[in-house]
């Protein structure tokens, strides 16, 4: 008898992706390669608060971007798929799976007055989760409000973004995952939807679906979708992840320890724990992954949006090369939002400073650098103090990463090697995941199809250099009340020799 590992090498694996701005398909064999890919663009509405997109959209687009991508390849390869969404996007659908609303996107924040209701009903069971409250983006409070509009007809269902297109690839109502009905509410300890607590906020039980793990099968492509999609009928469907947790399973952060860095316009850090991590001051959540991990993570409201906003229409790469120059010490606090921080540490009232002299713009531009590394430090000492793993290996993505020097100072700072992979985008992690269905284990599948493209050693001499400047930038986040004391004291013995 054949390993049943072998098919997670020689199948093809689709990842579908929704985000924002497009619905994405990639294939990718079993070594990784990227054999195919397609997009197609999705349209939204925003007005004040709100932020809607039309559901309908999201299946025509993933449609056509399958049917594009799928043309030029052997399709009797394609073994399974996942799909993953944007974070605490939902709408109602009747029981046929036709949508009764437009979908609330992850960042629809209308439902503000509802989010009260919805900590004072389920904060025992927020605690317990250790991300202590939600916020009026979540998907609970959304639905609270969306029943509150009168939206909920007999026979309605809940679904989050990922589920209107797994029901519509397998012809009926499949199971959500764990990690889109997190925002929710669902207990992800007792795997269950807390009732108490839905009962208190008038939610209904048969509103909810049923949720499984990441990872587990669905069920398998219907004839319908087939034809709509170029899917072959029969191929696996896969729980999927949320966006963030599609990321981090393409970087292939998945090992006890392990983290990602995502840079972007700010800095998202998702890592891979045996255990669930609280936090207390509800900084960290943690997703539940399949089989036993748990992905911890946080968002930062900094990170390298500031070059635009301080550098906007520069030419970053000559001043990348004159700060690598300099190599100076300067060190500035890179917040992005004017909303304050919620990550390292939660201060409604941060603003950004500059400790330091920068007399030229490359100086004040390596400041820039200089400082988003030493947040990224600061977040690690954060997560240690809460008792989360953070000694394996550490990938850095997103668009902050393609900067090379960059990458390096983070690196030394940092005081521990850091990884490139060649993909990183969530739909390659979908495509990692739905390997799983093929008998393979996800760091197994992980290993097999996670590309890493360079491996950047720090050099002692410099992580020695600029811990001093870790320490006063920490001293300076503690002077102004914003960093607790006890964080920064751990910071300092992480720091001593």
């Amino acid at each position: 008898m054949s390993d049943p590992r072998t098919s997670a090498l020689d199948g093809i694996w689709l990842g579908l992706d929704l985000g924002t701005q497009s619905a994405r398909c990639v294939a990718v064999d079993g070594t990784g390669q990227v054999l195919a890919s397609a997009a197609r663009p999705l349209a939204g509405r925003r007005e004040g608060r709100r932020h809607e997109q039309d559901p309908e959209e999201w299946w025509s687009a993933l449609a056509a971007a399958c049917r594009e991508a799928l043309a030029g390849i052997d399709t009797g390869r394609v073994r399974g798929l996942a799909v993953d969404g944007t974070s605490g996007t939902i709408l109602l659908a009747d029981a046929h799976g036709t949508p009764l609303t437009p979908g609330l996107m992850y960042d629809d924040g209308r439902a503000d007055t509802q989010t009260g209701a919805v900590n004072a009903a389920g904060g025992e069971v927020w605690q317990e989760l250790g991300y202590r409250s939600m916020q009026p983006t979540w998907a609970l409070p959304k639905l609270r409000w969306l029943l509150e509009q009168g939206k909920a007809a007999r026979g309605a269902r809940l679904l989050h973004q990922a589920d209107l297109v797994t029901w519509k690839l397998a012809g009926h109502q499949v199971p959500s995952d764990a990690s889109h009905a997190l925002k929710t509410g669902y207990h992800l300890v007792e795997e269950r939807w807390p009732e108490r607590v839905m009962d208190a906020l008038g939610v209904p039980g048969d509103l909810l679906p049923e949720v499984v793990r990441p990872g587990t099968v669905l069920g398998t492509v219907c004839a319908e979708a087939a034809e709509a999609t170029g899917i072959p009928p029969g191929t696996a469907v896969v729980a999927g992840m949320t966006d963030g947790c599609a990321a981090q399973i393409g970087a292939g952060a998945l090992a006890p320890g392990a983290w990602n860095s995502v840079l972007g316009t700010t800095l998202v850090l998702k890592g891979s724990s045996p255990h669930l991590v609280r936090d207390p001051a509800g900084v960290v959540y943690c997703h539940r992954g399949p089989g036993e991990r748990w992905l911890p993570g946080g968002a930062s409201s900094s990170g390298a949006g500031v070059l635009s906003q301080y550098f906007h229409g520069e030419n970053l790469d000559v001043l990348t090369e004159q700060a690598a120059a300099l190599d100076a010490d300067a060190v500035a606090y890179p917040l992005v939002s004017t909303g304050g921080e919620r990550f390292p540490f939660r201060a409604p009232e941060a603003e950004p400073f500059i400790l330091g002299d920068v007399p030229t713009r490359p100086a004040a531009f390596h400041a820039y650098l200089l400082g988003l590394a030493c947040l990224e430090r600061l977040c690690f000492d954060y997560l240690d103090h809460l008792g989360a793993p953070v000694d394996g290996p550490l990938t850095l993505t997103g668009g902050g990463a393609r900067n090379h020097y960059w990458c390096r100072l983070r690196a030394d700072v940092l005081g521990r090697p850091v990884r490139l992979p060649e993909q990183a985008e969530g739909a390659v992690g979908m495509a990692v995941l739905a390997a799983t269905s093929g008998g393979a284990g996800l760091e197994e599948a992980a290993a097999a199809m996670v590309r890493i493209a360079a491996e950047i050693e720090p050099s002692p001499a410099r992580t020695a250099r600029y811990t001093p400047v870790y320490l006063r930038f920490v001293d300076e986040l503690t002077r102004r009340g914003w960093l607790d004391q006890a964080v920064a004291a751990h910071a300092r013995r992480r720091a001593a020799p």
